[in-house]
């Protein structure tokens, strides 16, 4: 297997409101013949700000226990704002896969987890759902310094969200049963619903604690014991993560976190042999090879949530001053490091060229800068492999004669941080229109009339989602049902409650994760039919 192709993945977003103050001075160099504006560097020249939080967690969590990788080996974790380590973290193999795999095994089959009362489990659930809101700060700190999303994202609405998934999953935990179904003959037919094991869950780099949210919640909610690789950019959370589990009750062995890469500890994950089910969150082109090792390995199930490619379409009737804030909104979310992205931005052609304006100024005034700053709205992406990644798809816009209307450089000269970038006359055969950039980079498109886009839009790899901008009902209507999308805002983007089910059609994944839908994922149904003698009923 060639080096990194399963490294830890990809994407997520959730909605916060932004605030927007002017950053900018201005300057202008020639490339190609077209003006690239240069934004300030102020804020990233100066010292990055000290994160008020300690780094406490590098181990494995393993059957109860902070322990070193078997190997003695350890990786670094950086600050993206600057590049330097800021810890150096266990890196798990196979053999720690092993060791965390035995120990969910030994929980689930003879340990109290699944054999507790759905009520006692819901009330751990419950604690831990508490303990993320007392510990909210050191989280989101922690969340940013690793990640480099702004501090009053992580602060004010992940770890919020967090707190809200737990507690969503600990009210299904006593509520989740089966059927009793009338058959064609005397029989008592009853269907349970149990859990299936031995969960495999590998999380990604762009939200680790909302990924982790959506794959432990369920899984725990259900009865099943776990064992996660977290991304080998982002460890830090999740295992601070898992000491409030403990502290919450949590019996050893339960939930196992590993940290490592994904050609060593993820692959072993997938392929292993006692893990009944896997879920992976993370680009479409890894998605495949777990998908593959898990059928070459025992058939396990596997749940996927992948890469998007999402269209939003502002309608001739919208309102321009919205649409531009949502669409904008839609793509520069989370430096634009969310899967679900509203990165092709069908404008009709009569509102185009006022869009057009109007989307350059609201990017050129987007805050970029140290995270953990008040008022900052982009920090920076998330390592040197990502940032890199970016600048060929803009150096790509550029050389397939897009019109570069403001950004496409670094910002700054420390850390990864790229100017919020807009093209215009982006065509639909384009890189830049067709691959999942991950970036801050915004491609807007023309269109005449509904049928045209909704074709447009449909022809794609991709199906995670879509945005609609319109005052029209019977336009949103016809496109919401057209939209091949496992999940279409109309007027509204990034929402994402706690029941709200979302996963993806044709490459963007299999499966659905949150909500009534996400449960399905962690349970076995079984048929038990037994003989009835002289029924009074059947």
């Amino acid at each position: 297997m060639a080096a990194r192709r399963i490294s830890s993945l990809i994407s997520r977003s959730l909605s916060v409101s932004s605030s927007s103050s002017l950053l900018l001075s201005l300057g202008r160099n020639p490339i190609r013949g077209r003006n690239i504006y240069r934004f300030s560097t102020a804020a990233v020249a100066e010292e990055p700000i000290t994160p008020p939080v300690q780094i406490s967690f590098t181990q494995h969590l393993i059957n109860g226990k902070f322990v070193d990788a078997a190997s003695g080996k350890t990786f670094p974790a950086y600050d993206p704002r600057t590049g330097e380590v800021i810890a150096h973290v266990a890196e798990g193999d196979a053999e720690d896969i092993d060791q965390a795999v035995a120990a969910a095994r030994k929980a689930f089959d003879e340990g109290p987890w699944p054999k507790m009362t759905p009520y006692e489990r819901s009330r751990i659930l419950l604690r831990f759902a508490d303990l993320v809101e007392k510990h909210n700060d050191e989280l989101a700190a922690l969340e940013t310094w690793n990640s480099g999303k702004p501090y009053e994202q992580s602060a004010k609405s992940e770890l919020p969200m967090l707190s809200r998934l737990f507690h969503y999953y600990a009210g299904w935990a006593d509520k989740i049963h089966g059927l009793t179904v009338p058959g064609d003959s005397n029989h008592h037919i009853q269907v349970l619903h149990e859990p299936i094991g031995v969960a495999g869950q590998i999380i990604p780099w762009n939200f680790p604690l909302i990924m982790f949210a959506w794959k432990v919640g369920p899984a725990l909610a259900c009865g099943n014991t776990i064992v996660l690789k977290t991304a080998e950019q982002t460890p830090l959370t999740a295992l601070y993560a898992a000491k409030l589990f403990q502290e919450a009750g949590l019996p050893p062995g339960v939930l196992n976190v590993v940290s490592g890469y994904g050609p060593t500890a993820g692959a072993a994950l997938a392929s292993h042999m006692d893990v009944d089910k896997i879920a992976f969150t993370g680009s479409t082109e890894t998605g495949k090879i777990v998908l593959e090792m898990a059928a070459k390995s025992n058939l396990k199930p596997v749940t996927l949530e992948l890469g998007g490619k999402s269209p939003f379409i502002v309608c001739e009737d919208a309102d321009i001053d919205k649409a531009v804030e949502l669409a904008h909104f839609a793509l520069f979310f989370n430096q634009g490091q969310c899967c679900c992205a509203g990165s092709r931005t069908y404008v009709h052609e009569r509102v185009y060229d006022e869009f057009i304006e109007k989307a350059k100024a609201r990017a050129k005034r987007r805050v970029v800068g140290d995270p953990f700053k008040q008022g900052v709205e982009q920090g920076p992406q998330i390592d040197s492999e990502q940032f890199q990644k970016v600048i060929r798809y803009i150096r790509s816009g550029i050389e397939s004669n897009a019109t570069l209307e403001c950004g496409g450089d670094r910002f700054g000269s420390k850390g990864y941080f790229i100017q919020p970038t807009v093209f215009s006359n982006v065509q639909d055969d384009m890189l830049i229109a067709q691959d999942e950039i991950f970036g801050p980079v915004q491609s807007i498109l023309k269109f005449k009339d509904v049928d045209e886009v909704i074709k447009r839009a449909n022809t794609t790899r991709y199906g995670l989602a879509a945005g609609v901008f319109t005052k029209n009902i019977d336009t949103a209507n016809t496109l919401s049902r057209a939209l091949r999308a496992g999940t279409v805002w109309v007027n509204c983007f990034d929402v994402f409650d706690a029941a709200i089910p979302f996963g993806g059609y044709k490459m963007s994944g299999i499966g659905r994760e949150k909500g009534i839908y996400s449960l399905n994922n962690y349970l076995q149904v079984k048929a038990v039919v037994t003989p009835l003698k002289n029924p009074a009923w059947l």
